[in-house]
């Protein structure tokens, strides 16, 4: 099951790489009348749903879970909801890159912390360590590494246009 749980966690990651390099190419794909951003929010939750049943394929859950899990997935968590709640699911799924017009975002945790949904997952990740092998959580966060490196340069003239 290793391979299979490592292609598993690492799923996601080439579809957001395409989303991000190929806007258009995804705003003409979903049509008019249908929102990028939700089409990708619902394919994105089945690769989380992918990942996630990848790792539980190669846990060992015991509880009660060491001490640390309690403060890292409370604080990956916390990070999580509040960009979410912050940006919405326009901002949150690459919105900007599909055309629309998202406000800039200087409330906690932007401007304190450098990609905090990245930061927050890989908390989350961290917390699991006792019941998951290494392997799997240094691959999953790989992947948001790459993915916070692919992002952090964004040309305005490659964004899509929406379909009117």
């Amino acid at each position: 099951m290793g391979i299979a749980a490592a292609i598993g966690v690492l799923s996601p990651f080439p579809f957001y790489y395409w989303l991000w390099t190929s806007p258009q190419t995804w705003v003409a794909l979903c049509g008019k009348g249908r929102d990028p951003c939700k089409v990708m929010a619902y394919v994105a939750h089945f690769l989380k749903l992918i990942q996630f049943l990848s790792l539980f394929s190669v846990s060992t859950i015991s509880w009660p879970p060491p001490l640390y899990f309690w403060p890292l997935i409370a604080f990956g968590q916390f990070l999580n909801f509040r960009v979410y709640q912050l940006l919405g699911e326009s901002g949150t799924y690459y919105g900007v890159r599909f055309g629309k017009n998202i406000p800039w975002v200087t409330e906690f945790p932007f401007g304190y912390i450098k990609d905090p949904q990245y930061v927050g997952s890989i908390s989350s990740l961290f917390a699991c360590l006792s019941w998951v092998p290494f392997l799997y959580i240094f691959l999953w966060t790989l992947g948001y590494v790459f993915m916070i490196h692919v992002e952090s340069t964004e040309d305005p003239a490659t964004r899509a246009k929406l379909l009117s």
